[in-house]
């Protein structure tokens, strides 16, 4: 069997709790984006899971969302340069729509989402990987930013969002080690801006392998 062709791009996995800044830090980054919260499932699909005792979706759990085609997208950036994407509303629980991602001939880019932490593996496996981080800023100031940002582009009902803002400030700290449990650096904005600049110039390996 002949070798692979060497790779062009490699991607930065950018995790962390829902409100913890991921977005804002990837934009000011200056890199090109991947939004992995595109790839979350429509709200009729009967795979959604639940919270538990409740009727709501639990649009927290890793089974709300396309694993497999985050990672085709990755891996058709990072060896083309070029992907399609879906466009997804979250006020309304569906995909609008398709557009087409194009990065150029850029040696990085960022996929962020609060499911990144789970495709390191696969993204290690693929030789695709320059980092993962985990942005983690502190319960308390999390849930004050997901809550208003989540208010302010009128995502769901005030109620619905109270409730999983709750849920998701009691669970910060072990969202965080989870995420890490599954290989994303734990860091600060501080942190992860230096990560980022050193993956650019190609000063920092891929994170190591956890444990299966």
């Amino acid at each position: 069997m002949g070798s692979h062709p060497p790779i062009p791009t490699r991607v930065v996995l950018l995790c962390g709790p829902s409100g913890s800044g991921k977005s804002l830090l990837a934009a000011d980054s200056g890199l090109p984006v991947l939004r992995l919260d595109d790839f979350y499932k429509e709200g009729t699909d009967p795979t959604l899971p639940q919270v538990e005792d409740s009727a709501d979706i639990d649009w927290d759990h890793p089974l709300s969302w396309d694993m497999s085609a985050a990672v085709t997208a990755i891996e058709e950036l990072c060896r083309t340069g070029r992907t399609t994407v879906p466009v997804y509303d979250i006020s309304l629980s569906a995909r609008t729509g398709r557009e087409a991602l194009h990065i150029e001939r850029t040696p990085l880019f960022i996929a962020e989402g609060i499911f990144a932490a789970e495709i390191v593996g696969r993204c290690r496996e693929l030789g695709l990987l320059a980092d993962a981080l985990c942005l983690s800023r502190g319960p308390v100031t999390t849930f004050r930013r997901r809550f208003l940002r989540d208010l302010r582009e009128g995502r769901k009902s005030v109620l619905f969002l109270l409730r999983r803002g709750w849920r998701l400030m009691r669970a910060e700290r072990s969202i965080v080690a989870r995420q890490a449990a599954l290989g994303a650096h734990p860091c600060d904005r501080d942190e992860a801006l230096g990560r980022l600049t050193a993956a650019a110039a190609g000063r920092h390996t891929s994170p190591r392998a956890t444990a299966a």
